[in-house]
């Protein structure tokens, strides 16, 4: 039986490993990406992948009601790195200055270890299966792109929110983060990884954030 990443790809052969995918430590990550094992799908014969897993994921978009300032300053930063990629400079002005608004009336706002885990899981269960379909349905190929690297980087935060649960501060001990500056995957380690498992860019594309 073969188990495949779905962040990036790496495929588990038990064959080759010579011990089941179940018998691995809880703690056991993904060599490729640094994922924990509940990232790991059975690779179907199909070959569908990724595909498949989506599938599965619950299916509609939930309404937002509210965004508190501080995830809406982090939704337009995001909006205004996005712009910056595609060179449009105006565009990344005036998203930028939304953001610092934003972040400027947040009040000291923090968010909780749970209240995270519960907006990724929303996003993987909810948002990005809608997204999906929507791109499909226009054959927007750059936003198929967008949203799968967004979907992957999802996976890996939720890996080490896992992580970081179980763990604790101890997980950061004696360790850097980086964060890809292209599509936002993060790596704990001494160094930046040499590639970067979602988007595919050389480890100097990474920042230092601690």
């Amino acid at each position: 039986m073969k188990y495949i990443c779905s962040i990036c790809g790496y495929v588990y052969d038990e064959e080759a490993e010579g011990v089941p995918f179940d018998s691995l430590p809880d703690d056991w990550t993904c060599p490729g990406c640094g994922a924990e094992k509940a990232m790991f799908d059975p690779q179907e014969e199909s070959g569908t992948g990724l595909a498949g897993s989506f599938e599965r994921h619950v299916s509609g978009v939930a309404t937002m009601t509210k965004l508190t300032p501080a995830i809406l300053s982090i939704v337009f930063s995001n909006l205004a790195r996005g712009s910056g990629k595609q060179y449009q400079g105006e565009e990344e002005r005036l998203y930028g200055e939304i953001s610092s608004y934003f972040s400027s009336i947040c009040d000291g706002e923090e968010a909780d270890l749970g209240m995270l885990q519960t907006l990724v899981a929303e996003d993987l269960a909810q948002r990005f299966p809608a997204a999906l379909e929507s791109a499909q349905e226009r054959g927007d190929r750059g936003a198929l792109r967008a949203r799968l690297w967004a979907e992957k980087v999802s996976r890996i935060v939720s890996s080490l929110l896992s992580r970081y649960g179980r763990e604790g501060e101890a997980m950061l001990e004696g360790r850097q983060v980086w964060v890809c500056s292209v599509c936002g995957f993060i790596h704990i380690g001494d160094d930046a990884p040499g590639m970067c498992p979602v988007c595919k860019v050389p480890g100097w594309k990474f920042d230092s954030v601690s």
